[in-house]
C-alpha cells in the first residue's frame, strides 16, 4: 500500500525595505527549513505574488510605496489562502489591531525577537498547509464525517443557549458565527450576569478548534502569589505544597480556546506576563528551564471599562490592544426585554429538569411583574427571582406573590472614613432589646432556617420525604424542590417513599 506524500516545503515570502532586516529573516527562516523569497517594495511583492503561491507573507507596516495592510487587502479582495503576518514599529499597536480586523494571521512588534518570529512563522504555516495534508488523508471516514455532523450540532445548540430573538440577540449570535472562523482574540464586554460566558463557549462550539479544549478562567478568584503556577504550570518542589508537576491553564487549552473571565482584575505584574505568553506562543512553568509551545485561542471578558482602566495605569495598553482585536458587547436584560418570554420559559425548564419536577406555568400577571422589574443583575438575577418563586409557590403556577420584585434602593454614598466612623457591618445592634442581630445576608439566614427544618422533619420521619412532607404541610413536590435545592443528602439508601 502506498504511502501518502508529505507535505511539500513551506514556502515565505519577506516583504521589508531594509536590506539588513530582510537578510536577517532570510537566513533564521532557511535554518527552519523553508523555501524563502523576498521583496523590498509593495510592487514587487505583489508580482511575486501573482507569480506563484506562498504559504506565509511576512510584511512590513511601513513600505517606501505604500502599507503592508493594502498587500493584505489586496490578498483578501483576491481570496488568496496564504497567511499574512504584519510587522509594526513598538508602540503602534492601533496599526496592528487594524491589521488583524483586516484579516492577517498575527503580527510582530520590531525590533522583532527572532524567537517569536520562528513561532509565529511556524503556526501561520501548520494552519495553512492544514487543509493540504487532510487531501493527502483522502476522503474522510464516516466516523469523521459523523464528528463533523456533531460539531455542526453542538455549535447551533450553543448558538441557542443564547436565548433571545431581540436585534441586539441576533447581532450577537452573527457576530460570534463570524468571528469563530479565525484566530484574532475576542474580548466579550457585558454587564454582570448578561452571559459573557455562554457567548465566549459559543464562539469555542462554532470554530474549528471545538474538538479541543474549552478551558474558563475566573481571573479575580485566584490568589496573587499563585497566578503564574495556574497560568502556566509549576514544576514538583518549585513553591511550597507542589508535590507533584501539574500543567496550567494554557497547556490544558492546548488546541482548544482559552477563557479569560474577569480579565481586567489582574494585576499588573501578571499582565506582562500573559502578554509574554499570547506573544510569543510559549509558557515556561515555574521552577521549569524549558519552555512549552502553546497553541491556543485567547477569548476574554470583562464588566469593566479597560479603556478606562488603561488611561488610569491599572491595565497595560499593550495588553489590551493584544485581547481587543474582536469585540462582542452583550446587551443588558432591560435592553431586550422582549426577550423576557423565552428566557422565563428556558429557565423555568431548566430548573425543573434540576429538581425532578414538571415545568411551572408563568402567567401573564408574573410575566408583567417580572417586566417591571429593573433586573439589574440582568439574566443571572432572573434566574434567582424564578428559583424563588419554584420554591415558594404552591401549585404548577408560579404565583405573583411568591416573587419578590422590590426594586433595589439606590446606594448611599459612602461616609468619609474619621478615627470615630464605626463599621456597622462589623458590630450589627439588636433591632429592639433582647432580639438577635439582623442578618447581613438575609436570603442565606432563611435557607439555612429552612435547611434545619427540613432536616429535622426528615430525621423525625426516618427520611420517609412523604411523610415529612404531611408532617410540614407540603406537597410531595415541593419537598422535592427543596431537598435538591438545598442539597441535603439521606444517609445510606434512597429513602423509602411509598409509605406514608
Amino acid at each position: 500500500m502506498n504511502q501518502p506524500s508529505a507535505a511539500p516545503v513551506a514556502q515565505v515570502l519577506v516583504v521589508d525595505d531594509e536590506p539588513d532586516l530582510r537578510t536577517l529573516y532570510e537566513l533564521t527562516l532557511l535554518r527552519e527549513g523553508y523555501r524563502v523569497d523576498s521583496a523590498a517594495t509593495l510592487a514587487d511583492a505583489w508580482q511575486q505574488l501573482q507569480e506563484r503561491r506562498f504559504d506565509a507573507v511576512i510584511t512590513d507596516m511601513r513600505l517606501p510605496d505604500g502599507l503592508g495592510l493594502e498587500l493584505l487587502q489586496r490578498m483578501l479582495a483576491q481570496q488568496r489562502s496564504e497567511r499574512c503576518i504584519v510587522m509594526t514599529a513598538y508602540g503602534s499597536a492601533e496599526n496592528a489591531v487594524e491589521a488583524l480586523k483586516a484579516g492577517a494571521f498575527d503580527y510582530l512588534t520590531k525590533p522583532v525577537d527572532l524567537k517569536q518570529f520562528r513561532s509565529v512563522v511556524a503556526s501561520a504555516i501548520h494552519d495553512r498547509q492544514a487543509p493540504a495534508r487532510a487531501a493527502l488523508r483522502g476522503p474522510a471516514p464516516r466516523s469523521e464525517r459523523a464528528a463533523a455532523a456533531t460539531a455542526a450540532s453542538s455549535a447551533q445548540s450553543a448558538l441557542e443557549r443564547l436565548v433571545g430573538t431581540s436585534a441586539a440577540m441576533q447581532q450577537v449570535k452573527e457576530r460570534i458565527a463570524k468571528v469563530a472562523r479565525g484566530m484574532a482574540p475576542v474580548l466579550v464586554r457585558g454587564e454582570s450576569g448578561t452571559g459573557k460566558e455562554l457567548a465566549a463557549r459559543a464562539l469555542h462550539a462554532c470554530s474549528h478548534r471545538s474538538d479541543g479544549p474549552f478551558v474558563a478562567v475566573n481571573c479575580s478568584a485566584i490568589p496573587e502569589s499563585l497566578l503564574e503556577a495556574e497560568f502556566f504550570g509549576a514544576r514538583k518542589g518549585s513553591y511550597t505544597g507542589a508535590a507533584a508537576d501539574r500543567e496550567g491553564y494554557f497547556q490544558a487549552a492546548r488546541g482548544g480556546t482559552l477563557f479569560l473571565d474577569e480579565i481586567g482584575d489582574l494585576p499588573l505584574a501578571m499582565q506582562s506576563k500573559l502578554l509574554r505568553a499570547i506573544q510569543e506562543r510559549h509558557v515556561r512553568a515555574l521552577g521549569s528551564t524549558q519552555e512549552d509551545a502553546v497553541d491556543v485561542r485567547i477569548v476574554s471578558a470583562t464588566h469593566r471599562d479597560l479603556a478606562s482602566d488603561v488611561a488610569a495605569g491599572r491595565f497595560r495598553q499593550d495588553l489590551y490592544y493584544r485581547l481587543n482585536v474582536i469585540e462582542i458587547v452583550l446587551p443588558a436584560l432591560r435592553e431586550r426585554r422582549e426577550d423576557l418570554p423565552a428566557l422565563c420559559d428556558a429557565l423555568l425548564a431548566r430548573i425543573a429538569q434540576e429538581s425532578g419536577m414538571p415545568v411551572p406555568h408563568l402567567s401573564d400577571a408574573v410575566l408583567e411583574q417580572l417586566a417591571a422589574h429593573p433586573l439589574a443583575g440582568n439574566v443571572r438575577e432572573l434566574e434567582n427571582l424564578l428559583h424563588r418563586a419554584v420554591a415558594l409557590s404552591d401549585g404548577e403556577t408560579l404565583q405573583i406573590d411568591a416573587i419578590v420584585c422590590a426594586p433595589a434602593a439606590a446606594p448611599s454614598p459612602a461616609p468619609a472614613e474619621t478615627p470615630t466612623t464605626v463599621n456597622a457591618a462589623a458590630t450589627p445592634e439588636p433591632s429592639a432589646a433582647g432580639q438577635p442581630p439582623m442578618p447581613d445576608d438575609l436570603q442565606g439566614w432563611l435557607d439555612q432556617q429552612e435547611r434545619e427544618i427540613l432536616v429535622r422533619a426528615l430525621q423525625e420521619t426516618g427520611f420517609n420525604r412523604t411523610a415529612a412532607a404531611q408532617r410540614l404541610g407540603l406537597s410531595l413536590r415541593q419537598i422535592r424542590y427543596r431537598i435538591a435545592r438545598l442539597a441535603i443528602a439521606a444517609p445510606g439508601d434512597e429513602p423509602n417513599e411509598s409509605a406514608a
